[in-house]
């Protein structure tokens, strides 16, 4: 795994989506891939600079900023809120970051010459949530999502793109087995409801709780070079 150490790019903003992101550096010329990360609620765009510093340097990282301020450094993708039936969100926020995030894609793929088939988007946590979101009902704009520590909406399921359309996705799922915030019966759930859908994917557990572990970064990265 490589571990060359990687800067990042000053805060730029995205003028169609208003989507602002930050690329690691050195950013390559010709990029023979694109990676955008998402990170969790009341996080931002540093926080997985981490999980990228193994990928290959020939990769394009894109760490994007939910568009939701919670604070100075703290944002999010959509509001939720946990209660003892588990997380309510809020969908309409949901919806539109999807739609953002799912038009940065096709931003970033014209400016840099990149297509869907070399396209991967991953996220921890709410992250994970809107990768899976983006890549479930726009199959077409990606090849690849990760979803770590995360789930899958049970609000999207009506809009989920068909079996055929999704027949060429490829998904890697991780989760810890002692996560108090999002309990690991949701990496069950996304497991069970994938391999419905025929989409092709591996299934991570951990002895951890919420967050990304060594173990979980070293699998990402191997599973994204493979």
């Amino acid at each position: 795994m490589n571990t060359t150490p990687f800067a990042l790019s000053a805060l730029q903003t995205d003028s169609a989506t208003q989507l602002s992101y930050r690329q690691r550096l050195p950013a390559p010329a010709t990029p023979t891939q694109l990676l955008v990360l998402l990170h969790g609620v009341g996080g931002n765009e540093t926080h997985l600079l981490d999980l990228a510093t193994g990928v290959d340097p020939d990769t394009l990282v894109v760490l994007v900023r939910g568009p939701l301020p919670m604070g100075p450094t703290q944002f999010a993708f959509f509001n939720v809120n946990f209660s003892g039936t588990g997380p309510r969100i809020n969908p309409e926020q949901a919806e539109h970051s999807r739609q953002l995030l799912i038009a940065l894609l096709l931003q970033l793929q014209q400016q840099h010459g990149i297509t869907p088939a070399q396209t991967v988007i991953a996220g921890f946590s709410q992250g994970g949530i809107m990768s899976a979101s983006v890549a479930l009902t726009s199959p077409e704009s990606l090849r690849a999502f990760g979803l770590l520590s995360g789930r899958i909406l049970p609000e999207l399921e009506p809009v989920i793109a068909s079996q055929e359309r999704l027949a060429t996705l490829r998904a890697f799922v991780s989760h810890g087995e002692q996560d108090g915030v999002l309990p690991v019966h949701w990496a069950q759930r996304s497991d069970a409801l994938l391999t419905q859908l025929g989409v092709q994917h591996t299934l991570h557990l951990y002895a951890m709780d919420h967050g990304i572990s060594a173990g979980m970064q070293k699998d990402f990265v191997e599973w994204l070079a493979a």
